[in-house]
């Protein structure tokens, strides 16, 4: 195995839930490949990863960290991913550019149930990955229940690769189910090989018959020879490994404990001798011609270089001053976290900075000679959080929408718009920290103090009774003086009907061309009811009126029309509206219970829930939930569900609100209307 022969670069992206240890992992491979001399921690903020001052503030991945090093003759590109539910946009994207994935995570059966979406995606996008369980220095469950959690969720079957050996109830090293051979784990020092100890001899031996059954599942020659009790050599495993990992039909199991180098070898090695080629992964994507291509997985706005577009070369070479459809290369680098090294050139399986590209967005295929790639990037997630926000100061209200352009190239699960009801500023996402971080980054990267609120939920208002309302507007100031006069009829319409206006006018009481401003008079209006929100589903007919030869005026009808409304509509029973939302809650089905508990104490109305479809073992509930209930749902939702729940929502409907709720919505309302 030692005189295996250089492959060309390939990357692994380390993904996995939140405090799983993928950081500290990234620093020990690269540690235990020379990168780096010594090795760094979270808790001390000297990682290469995690540079960022917003992640250093929050001792936590924030984004996508990149770290290219040579380990025996092969180089190899880390992207070490965000573990937050609510930043796995940047792990979808960063996956889709990568040989293998290692899944980090925890022993423990709900740490395992934590894993069910990414594992889900690993399986659909047919991307081979490894799991390693880290931390196992500290654990108290062992690798058979946690694998047996694990496969619960995964489509994949799971083959253990190593057993622990186990001292006093600690784990002291682990014994390697491909070549048989056992290892102590010394603390600051390699792994020592040693002779299998006696205590173990027993749980290997039927281990590693369950795992080479595994692989005769996907090779009948295998299979033979363990029907006739023939024991197949050590490289006939790893050939079968190797295989069966590459095309996706197993996923490997490891184990070790991140923090002090433990089982880091092993994997290292591993990854070496059975992640698939370059080559490998460009047939699986798709890729194919002869010329240039390159895919972009992540753009960074860098306070001193400007724009990069991080990206993978699939074919050929990307030379310094290439030009894309019109996009030009300003500099090509390789990355160890924030460090950057000049490169002329890149070729195929490299991860490299490409500078300045404004053009060029995440997900960007950068292609030339006819090159291609056959594969659908990840759409970016639907919002399930928003916040309202505007610049501290005025005069940054202008840089603030740059700025904001630019965060959302960063992270394409962030997004921002102007609500049309209400004209807020809504900055959307995944969830509230996914939003603080990027507040964060505005103030951080761009300088930007930006103020944010709950969003105001859309209210409207309509009303009950009909009534006709008369009013005339008359104003004499020397000169041309002001006259309309306005009859009106109002009433309510069905609801979602909107709003209709007609004329009844007989022997040109209204002159034709004032009715219009009587139109626009009552329209003005409805921008703000009596109870101060815009009104809906009223229709106002001009049924009669007068004019004045000289002091009529369009302006005249409309101010007359304004005063029929608002001596009107507070005789006609106003009625305070809430949008209502049908929402689609995907949980695993045993918090089916506990999510309709949730969606009954928020106001909303079970419409039934059914079996997810393609997901085994998950529900979806439909529900139909007050816009007001819906704001912090996503917080709560994940909070019962181990961070795994989501949902979708659209509007649906408006519905009447009477009581206390609305008695305060009013005032609430009234208060805000005085203040401002």
């Amino acid at each position: 195995m030692s005189q295996k022969p250089p492959s060309a670069p390939r990357c692994a992206a380390l993904v996995g839930p939140y405090l799983s240890g993928k950081t500290t992992l990234l620093e020990s491979i690269l540690s235990a490949a020379g990168a780096i001399g010594r090795q760094g921690t979270v808790k001390e903020g000297n990682t290469v990863g995690d540079a960022a001052a917003e992640a250093r503030a929050r001792h936590m991945s924030t984004e996508v960290n990149v770290a290219t090093t040579d380990y025996l003759g092969d180089t190899w590109t880390f992207l070490d991913c965000p573990g937050s539910i609510e930043l796995i946009q940047e792990t979808y994207n960063a996956l889709m550019v990568a040989d293998v994935a290692v899944v980090v995570c925890e022993t423990g059966a709900d740490k395992a149930m934590t894993l069910g979406p990414l594992l889900r995606f690993l399986g659909d996008r047919g991307i081979p990955h490894m799991i390693f369980l880290n931390k196992m220095d500290a654990a108290d469950i062992g690798v058979d229940e946690t694998v047996e959690a694990l496969q619960a969720v995964s489509s994949r079957p799971l083959v253990v690769r190593q057993v622990a050996i186990t001292e006093d109830g600690q784990t002291v090293g682990l014994v390697d189910l491909a070549d048989e051979r056992a290892f102590r784990w010394n603390p600051g020092q390699e792994d020592s090989p040693i002779d299998m100890p006696d205590s173990v001899r027993d749980a290997e031996a039927a281990a590693r018959t369950r795992t080479l059954e595994a692989l005769a599942d996907f090779d009948d020659a295998l299979l033979e020879r363990l029907l006739e009790d023939d024991v197949p050599p050590v490289e006939t495993v790893f050939g079968n490994l190797t295989h069966s990992m590459a095309a996706g039909e197993i996923v490997p199991v490891f184990i070790g404990a991140a923090e002090h180098g433990y089982g880091v070898k092993r994997l290292l090695k591993a990854l070496r001798h059975e992640a698939p080629e370059p080559t490998v992964t460009t047939e699986r994507l798709g890729v194919k011609g002869d010329g240039t291509l390159a895919q972009v997985f992540k753009t960074l706005h860098a306070a001193h270089a400007g724009k990069l577009s991080l990206a993978r070369v699939w074919l050929g070479e990307v030379t310094d001053g290439m030009t894309f459809d019109g996009a030009r290369v300003a500099g090509i680098s390789r990355l160890l976290g924030a460090k950057q090294d000049k490169l002329p050139k890149a070729g195929p399986g490299e991860v490299v900075a490409l500078g300045r590209m404004e053009s060029v967005l995440t997900g960007a295929v950068l292609a030339s000679g006819g090159a291609a790639i056959d594969v659908a990037w990840p759409e970016p997630l639907t919002p399930l959080f928003s916040t309202a926000i505007h610049a501290a100061q005025r005069s940054d209200e202008v840089k603030l929408s740059g700025a904001l352009g630019r965060i959302v190239e960063e992270d394409p699960s962030l997004s921002y718009q102007q609500n049309p009801d209400t004209g807020e500023l809504l900055l959307l996402g995944q969830g509230e920290m996914h939003l603080l971080i990027a507040l964060d980054r505005l103030r951080n990267r761009f300088h930007l103090e930006v103020a944010s609120q709950r969003p105001q939920v859309p209210y409207k208002e309509s009303i009950r009774n009909p009534v006709s309302q008369h009013a005339r507007h008359k104003k004499q100031s020397g000169g041309h003086g002001e006259f309309g006069d306005v009859h009106l009829d109002i009433k309510p319409l069905p609801r979602g009907t909107g709003f209709e206006f007609s004329q009844t006018i007989t022997g040109g009481a209204v002159p034709r061309q004032y009715i219009p401003a009587v139109e626009a008079g009552v329209k003005d209006f409805m921008g703000r009811g009596p109870l101060g929100f815009p009104v809906v589903d009223i229709a106002v007919t001009l049924t009669d009126g007068q004019f004045h030869t000289v002091d009529s005026s369009e302006m005249a009808f409309k101010k007359a029309a304004q005063a029929a409304m608002r001596e009107g509509m507070p005789k006609c029973n106003p009625v305070l509206l809430e949008p209502i939302y049908t929402v689609r809650i995907a949980i695993p089905n045993e918090f089916t219970p506990k999510v309709q508990r949730l969606v009954s104490g928020r106001r909303g109305q079970i419409l039934g829930f059914d079996a997810k479809p393609g997901w085994d073992g998950w529900d979806e509930v439909s529900a139909q939930l007050p816009q007001s209930e819906m704001h912090d749902l996503i917080i709560d939702l994940r909070s019962a569900t181990l961070g795994v729940g989501t949902f979708e929502g659209s509007f649906d409907h408006l519905q009447e609100l009477s009581g206390k709720p609305a008695d305060d919505v009013v005032a609430h309302r009234q208060e805000a209307l005085k203040a401002s």
